[in-house]
């Protein structure tokens, strides 16, 4: 089976991008993670991607004069590796024109709610501050706007009493295995 050529970008810890990398190796997901892509060269994903052998782009945008420019550095590094498909995993920027032109309906975002509730930064703290009894993972298609495209797959996690940390806990737990289910399911076809 050919496996997919796949980039994971990631700006944090790389909790997420560590689960994928795990679930190819063991072949759970057909791809092969052939570059990972960082906004942010002193994150920890970058050593987690060192330690696993995977090539890193870590391009920072405030080097290029343009969102367009930082976009046209990131392209060539993933024209370079051959990449299919574009895997979201923590990456905290919007993806632009050059990039969704350049990989339209291939680049897959995972967030930490039942979207459309709670888009953008901190929707488990969104989540907690609301109220809300239930909240959840939701990965979808990336489009031009924030946390918007069609969505692929969801799955709802219950809010731990209004704790924020703890809650994050169960939610990680569960973008892990629907990441890879997700991925596993579209790549297979």
């Amino acid at each position: 089976m050919n496996k997919v050529k796949i980039a994971v970008f990631a700006s944090g810890s790389g909790s997420n991008f560590a689960a994928l990398a795990e679930a190819c190796k063991a072949e759970r997901i057909p791809a092969e993670i052939v570059l990972m892509v960082t906004d942010k060269p002193d994150a920890f994903v970058s050593e987690r991607a060192n330690e696993i052998g995977i090539p890193i782009a870590a391009i920072r945008p405030r080097d290029f004069e343009t969102k367009k420019a930082y976009e046209q550095a990131v392209l060539e590094a993933l024209q370079e590796a051959q990449v299919e498909w574009l895997i979201l995993a923590g990456y905290m920027r919007l993806i632009g024109p050059v990039l969704l032109e350049a990989y339209p309906e291939r680049i897959i975002n995972i967030h930490p709610s039942l979207l459309p509730s709670f888009p953008g930064k901190d929707a488990i703290g969104q989540a907690v501050a609301a109220g809300v009894k239930v909240t959840g993972v939701t990965v979808h298609l990336v489009d031009e706007g924030m946390d918007t495209g069609p969505i692929l797959a969801q799955r709802a996690v219950d809010v731990i009493d209004g704790d924020a940390e703890r809650t994050a806990l169960a939610i990680h737990a569960v973008e892990h295995e629907l990441y890879t289910t997700t991925l596993q399911n579209l790549f297979k076809k």
